[in-house]
């Protein structure tokens, strides 16, 4: 559950759930470790709290909307500079054990690998968990924050913004403002694409009544053709 909650000092967001195993409870955790790191681009934690029944998050409150990945979109730059910032933040001791791993197993044989790093990852990129402030821009909702290559993170926004409307040409030119992109191998990025068209695919079959899934998974594929 997310709430916006008017407190005796102020409003707050809470985020919340069952205090019981799994990734729900798992994914609460590593956002209340990841936040002390990450602040420089996302709301603060201000407490977390939890008992038998729930795990529970209190974030500051920031006023923004969510960003427009169209083409034309005047938020382009600023969702760059974001993921910049993202890709300049140190990753943080307790990421050591975070490695990204949700691509392996759609990677081709040997692949994997390119996709290792010791940068701190954003990888839940979408207009909403980028959000835009009339001053600023936040990264919001750190739930998986992992350890891999940079050219991840950008990656994930060629996606995001063939999705939207682009094509591959103009969704790799605004990844190509991102150091991690710039810095990456061909193969890597390849077998990355790759990796990405397969696992959307999945899920698109797994769930074949989601509109979304299938449009991620046309959009990877898109990718896949152009590289």
């Amino acid at each position: 559950m997310t709430a916006l909650v008017q407190a005796e000092h102020g409003p707050v967001f809470v985020k919340a759930c069952a205090n019981r195993p799994g990734g729900r409870r798992a994914s609460i955790i590593r956002e209340r470790l990841v936040n002390p790191a990450v602040r420089a681009v996302s709301p603060a934690l201000r407490w977390h709290a939890e008992n038998d029944d729930w795990i529970a998050l209190g974030f500051e409150v920031v006023e923004g909307r969510s960003s427009a990945f169209a083409p034309g979109s005047p938020d382009l730059p600023a969702v760059v500079d974001i993921l910049n910032r993202i890709g300049e933040l140190p990753l943080p001791g307790e990421a050591s054990d975070w490695r990204e791993s949700r691509w392996d197993r759609f990677a081709s044989d040997g692949d994997s690998s390119l996709f290792d790093g010791e940068a701190l990852l954003f990888t839940d990129i979408n207009p909403d968990n980028l959000m835009i402030g009339a001053e600023r821009a936040w990264a919001v909702d750190w739930s998986w924050p992992t350890r891999g290559a940079a050219f991840i993170a950008p990656a994930c926004l060629v996606v995001q913004l063939i999705a939207a409307g682009h094509t591959p040409e103009s969704a790799e030119y605004w990844a190509g403002s991102c150091k991690g992109w710039t810095d990456a191998e061909t193969r890597a990025i390849d077998a990355f694409a790759g990796a990405t068209a397969r696992m959307n695919r999945a899920f698109a079959e797994w769930k074949p009544d989601a509109a979304w899934l299938r449009a991620m998974a046309d959009a990877a594929q898109a990718w896949v053709d152009h590289r």
